[in-house]
């Protein structure tokens, strides 16, 4: 069986990748992670897991390669990880009380050929008050995340209803991920 390895840091793919129970490494990616805002959503997302998997691909051409991004998407605007508490706190009353869109893009390559594909998930937020998002705030978890908010931690509390692949949302939709890895391993 051939080695597989997830080009990313994030703790969350780490552990919704072990829920297939097939052996995995990790080796993060170099790459910047550009927000090209004229790109759709689903593109971005998917060009930027092909540029991860790609670099990482390029050190070990004899395994297949995941790599992930994800994004949230509201009133046209692409919102990735926060650079501040203070654009934390502004995506977080831009998403309150609204619905926006999450995409996260997977990219697998192996033996050389590239599977690009995504899933989006709507969210809706209830309404928060700046008191609620400050306390958030105060916990770090927005920090790392795309829009500022973890679903399956505390953020999570914000979520009045959902429309998708709540694991996508993490970080990995799993259950595509899954069919292509058994198409690739079986």
């Amino acid at each position: 069986m051939k080695k597989l390895i997830l080009a990313s840091a994030s703790p969350r793919r780490k552990e919704l990748l072990s829920m297939l129970n097939i052996p995995f490494i990790i080796e993060t990616s170099d790459v910047e992670e550009v927000m090209e805002q004229h790109l759709h959503s689903s593109e971005l997302v998917m060009k930027l897991a092909e540029q991860k998997a790609a670099d990482v691909y390029k050190k070990f051409p004899n395994a297949i390669v995941i790599g992930a991004d994800t994004i949230v998407t509201f009133a046209d605007q692409k919102l990735g990880k926060p650079s501040s508490k203070e654009d934390a706190f502004a995506m977080l009353k831009m998403l309150s009380g609204n619905t926006h869109e999450v995409f996260t893009g997977v990219s697998i390559i192996n033996e050389g050929i590239t599977s690009n594909f995504y899933q989006c998930t709507k969210i809706t937020f209830s309404v928060l008050s700046d008191q609620e998002i400050l306390d958030y705030i105060d916990t770090n978890e927005p920090m790392d995340k795309a829009g500022s908010y973890g679903i399956q931690g505390f953020g999570g509390t914000f979520v009045e209803k959902i429309d998708g692949d709540y694991f996508s949302v993490v970080g990995l939709p799993i259950n595509k991920v899954k069919k292509k890895l058994y198409e690739l391993f079986f």
